[in-house]
């Protein structure tokens, strides 16, 4: 059946996707997530649906219908076709996508339940850009680290930006928030799993030396200016730096986390 077709912005179907005009809750969902979360472009809309996420509405041109009907059987009973003109104007993006989707949010994964269960872990400690957090997640998918940690002032995995950056393997990767990031890391000691501080410290062992023997490993990033703060460095088993060449100080953490995570696995 031909989909219902949207020609004015004043139309109320159109609600749920004005995120431009409520920037600042668009700021706090960055951190704290909300009841919604958006997908832009087929592959990410085509993840999400194959991860269980609920659709509200999707948003299409006829080429994005067309890509979307190949994943998603009953497509037309939330999706509607919109002008280049009017999905830019309604989510204020520069360069709207042929399908740009809204989803319920699924139901985080539990701290507890995670922090037991997971073989390879990463925790980001104030990595606010949802950029570095989208590429952390799919570096993490791409070699097999099964969870994602994050402190109260790390961006959101599924943050617009960030899913798109992952090309939806954050989906992939479960994440769960911790309040306290050194007790969570003196917790998991207890357990035997290996806690790995990356730092550019000249002091810190060099990766390519660096031998685990435990199965289970948490490798932890820090903010790009300030790094992991002292007292979670102390608490960590091993302090471990990539090494490069004289006089350059460090790595996107985005590119650290993808040689942190193939070496380290």
């Amino acid at each position: 059946m031909p989909l219902t077709e949207i020609t004015d912005e004043s139309d109320e179907r159109l609600d749920p996707f004005r995120w431009r005009e409520r920037r600042l809750t668009g700021v706090l969902q960055q951190r704290e997530g909300g009841p919604l979360f958006i997908a832009e472009g087929d592959l990410v809309t085509e993840r999400a649906l194959a991860a269980g996420c609920e659709p509200v509405a999707v948003l299409v041109s006829e080429k994005g219908e067309a890509r979307l009907s190949a994943f998603a059987p009953d497509y037309e009973r939330y999706t509607y076709l919109t002008s280049e003109d009017l999905r830019r104007n309604i989510t204020g993006l520069g360069v709207p996508l042929d399908v740009i989707a809204l989803f319920k949010r699924p139901l985080g994964s539990d701290l507890a339940t995670l922090s037991a269960a997971f073989r390879r872990g990463v925790l980001v400690d104030h990595v606010d850009n949802p950029v570095n957090i989208g590429s952390i997640a799919r570096n993490a998918a791409a070699f097999g680290w099964d969870a994602m940690f994050l402190d109260d002032n790390s961006a959101d995995p599924l943050a617009r930006r960030a899913l798109r950056v992952s090309m939806g393997n954050s989906f992939r990767v479960p994440h769960a928030r911790v309040a306290d990031v050194a007790a969570f890391v003196q917790s998991l000691n207890a357990q035997g799993v290996a806690t790995i501080a990356l730092t550019p410290a000249a002091d810190a062992m060099p990766m390519r030396s660096v031998q685990i023997d435990a199965a289970r490993r948490l490798v932890l990033f820090g903010s790009e200016r300030e790094g992991l703060d002292d007292v979670v460095m102390a608490a960590c088993t091993h302090r471990v730096r990539i090494e490069m060449q004289e006089g350059v100080d460090s790595l996107n953490v985005a590119a650290a986390s993808a040689v942190a995570c193939y070496s380290l696995r």
